[in-house]
């Protein structure tokens, strides 16, 4: 398993253009050392856009996804700090995935990931499912230059939990299902996003109106504990 833990948390987000350099500060000095500081949280990484929207991509790893549930968590989100109140103001194009994960290769991370959220029929969790992580992530996480592979399910009622620090900024939307694949090069991820990922390739397996997107790390902080 590539990921640290049995649980994550997906965010995509833009920023407006005044708030830019406050989140880049905000983001790195307080909001994700404060998160991978409670207990269960393992690590925090951001990325930027290479292709695709939202412009960012936030994952946090923890030991499962009961932390994301639980009053540590809980108490952080409803005691933000006045500069999370501020920040969180110009987040624009928001989703945010409380997730299991069902499946995660690999030997480690990589520089550049490639996201697809997406919805889906309920009637074909189980087949799609299936076919993500049965075959396709498998052939993806054995071609060259790729990291990890990894399929999460997100869970809609811990992820639409309203908290003192989501009205703050406005509301996002929860994409059922995550995958991520993680690679040395774009030019790897690009290619595992436009064959075994492509639009039409889930599509047939009954994916609603997948978004894709490829990212550049830019930040990333393990707990240390």
């Amino acid at each position: 398993m590539s990921l640290s833990g049995s649980g994550v948390i997906a965010i995509w987000n833009d920023i407006t253009d005044e708030g830019r350099a406050n989140f880049y500060e905000w983001h790195d000095r307080e909001h994700i050392p404060e998160r991978v500081g409670i207990p269960g949280f393992l690590r925090g990484r951001r990325y930027i856009a290479l292709s695709g929207t939202p412009e960012y991509f936030t994952l946090y790893e923890v030991e499962h996804k009961s932390v994301l549930t639980g009053a540590d968590y809980l108490a952080r989100l409803n005691s933000p700090t006045e500069w999370t109140t501020r920040s969180v103001q110009h987040f624009r194009n928001t989703s945010r995935s409380l997730c299991d994960v069902e499946l995660s290769l690999g030997a480690g991370s990589g520089g550049f990931i490639g996201t697809i959220r997406f919805d889906s029929d309920p009637a074909r969790d189980a087949e799609l499912l299936k076919a993500i992580s049965g075959s396709i992530l498998p052939e993806v996480a054995k071609a060259a230059a790729i990291s990890a592979a990894h399929v999460c399910r997100a869970d809609e009622s811990a992820s639409n939990v309203k908290t003192a620090e989501q009205r703050g900024r406005a509301a996002n939307m929860v994409p059922r299902w995550v995958v991520m694949v993680e690679g040395a090069t774009r030019e790897a991820v690009e290619n595992a996003l436009s064959t075994h990922l492509s639009d039409a390739a889930l599509r047939d397996l009954g994916a609603l109106e997948a978004q894709q997107g490829i990212y550049s790390l830019q930040f990333d902080l393990v707990d240390a504990r």
